[in-house]
């Protein structure tokens, strides 16, 4: 039965192809499965079969999965769902990273992503947790003279309610929605500028890191895989890539496997950013003079105020807000 046998093999790898591709976005947003699991409805086991390339997927389950991800199933199922975006994909794919990066700035001046005024002005740092973030960002918003803020603490702000809250109520979807409703908010209400550290899943949703970057100078603070880890392990909080029982004292193989994943998935989305500044091996103070130099100089120098005396006491402790929150990376 030669073509039972080839319709067979086809079909498994198309199975292989879709499990990947699962396994990839969940990466990206930095879900474990078990979160997956709870926002879509289906199971642990289900999920873990899919995965693998062994699940009898129906489209309802890939509708349930991919709306717990925040992507459409067309995005999950095809490459390009447009011809007019083949056309433009096939183009770009001739083109190495530095011209795709300068093809971006060209697209977003053209077409209007990066013409906020003051952008320049209000600075985005970006990456994962154990960089640095809410240390050097309040440092650097007091040299400056600027307000410093969380995202994620507007974005509680602008629901009303914790972040638990929000994710358990209005999933991933609705936290996206309030997440770009809280910078539309930021950036009219600081013209002058700011400093905001964001969640590290921020770059894997396409229309709010577009957003962020066209009203935001963002800046990736990134470290080694190893060196996030041991931030975290000392922050005790191994969310949210703790899918089983870890010690806060030493982090498992499967915890780090987690965290490069996590990254690898990200890197070239963290690379879009408009400067980056490499916090591994840095005390504070080498790593802020960096910073500084990486942003654009201010208009407006105002007197420099105290920093926050939580983040400059320990540079591996987050902000209250951030050790409580669901969404950690």
């Amino acid at each position: 039965m030669p073509e039972q046998d080839s319709r067979a093999t086809e079909s498994n790898a198309t199975l292989s192809e879709l499990g990947a591709r699962v396994r990839a976005w969940r990466a990206r947003r930095g879900m474990t499965r078990k979160a997956l699991a709870s926002d879509s409805g289906l199971s642990e086991r289900f999920l873990a079969d899919v995965e693998s390339g062994k699940g009898n997927v129906s489209i309802n389950s890939l509708e349930a999965a991919a709306r717990a991800l925040n992507i459409s199933i067309l995005e999950l199922l095809q490459d390009a769902p447009r011809p007019a975006l083949a056309r433009v994909q096939g183009l770009l794919s001739r083109l190495d990273d530095t011209q795709l990066d300068q093809a971006y700035g060209l697209l977003g001046n053209t077409f209007g992503l990066s013409d906020a005024q003051g952008r320049e002005q209000r600075i985005a740092l970006i990456g994962l947790r154990g960089a640095g973030k809410s240390t050097l960002g309040s440092q650097l918003a007091a040299e400056r003279g600027v307000p410093f803020i969380e995202l994620d603490r507007e974005i509680e702000r602008e629901a009303g309610t914790s972040m638990n809250e929000i994710l358990l109520l209005h999933g991933q979807a609705g936290y996206r929605r309030y997440e770009r409703r809280a910078l539309f908010r930021i950036a009219e209400e600081n013209p002058g500028g700011v400093v905001m550290t964001t969640g590290g899943s921020i770059v894997s949703e396409r229309e709010t890191f577009d957003l962020l970057q066209s009203r935001f100078y963002c800046v990736w603070l990134k470290a080694s895989p190893e060196e996030h880890m041991a931030r975290v392990v000392a922050q005790g909080d191994l969310r949210p890539f703790n899918t089983g029982d870890y010690s806060t004292r030493g982090a498992t193989s499967e915890a780090m496997g987690d965290l490069r994943r996590i990254l690898a998935s990200r890197e070239s989305l963290y690379a879009r950013a408009d400067a980056v500044v490499d916090t591994a091996a840095r005390s504070i103070k080498q790593s802020l003079k960096d910073l500084g130099r990486a942003v654009p100089t201010p208009t407006v120098r105002a007197e420099p105020v105290e920093a926050l005396s939580s983040h400059t006491q320990n540079p591996l402790r987050p902000a209250q807000g951030e050790r409580n929150q669901k969404e950690t990376l």
